[in-house]
């Protein structure tokens, strides 16, 4: 059995910048008010008959949305961005070897992908929410989708037990 979250409809919203290091277009700072969906298969088990419970998946979800709100998301992995500085107050990063950012600590969240696109999104959402569960015994799969506005994300399906 499916059971499904509507981005836009249980609030699970977040609106940040980024950049597409290397892209022509994408590759300068710009935001998106990102959506994200969620969707999780598996047996109906436990006191209730629940798949999940909506209220447990809706919580972590939204504090993953809460975590990335209004702050500029840093793909720490990329092979093209050297963070050059942090303490307490600032970040300060070279991309591509000559772009230099300074930026103040609180407004950035440094994330432990390669790039800051919609598919990497899902995929770092998707491996948060799982760690999050308490028990996914019961589960065959979580799909997450991160959309950049309506009509346009990525998907990531990531299967748990068979």
């Amino acid at each position: 059995m499916k059971v499904n979250l509507d981005g836009i409809h249980s609030n699970l919203r977040f609106s940040a910048a980024h950049m597409v290091i290397g892209h022509e277009s994408c590759g300068k700072i710009h935001g998106h008010s990102y959506i994200v969906d969620v969707e999780v298969e598996g047996k109906r088990s436990g006191k209730f008959g629940f798949v999940i419970d909506f209220k447990v998946l809706k919580n972590i979800t939204r504090k993953i949305c809460k975590s990335l709100d209004h702050r500029l998301l840093i793909p720490v992995d990329s092979p093209d961005l050297e963070i050059t500085y942090q303490d307490d107050k600032t970040v300060e990063f070279t991309i591509l070897g000559e772009l230099e950012y300074k930026i103040p600590k609180s407004d950035v969240v440094l994330l432990p992908i390669i790039s800051t696109t919609a598919e990497s999104l899902s995929i770092y959402i998707t491996d948060v929410i799982v760690n999050e569960l308490e028990d996914t015994s019961t589960l065959e799969y979580i799909e997450v989708q991160v959309n950049e506005g309506i009509g346009q994300g990525a998907s990531y399906h990531k299967q748990l037990n068979e």
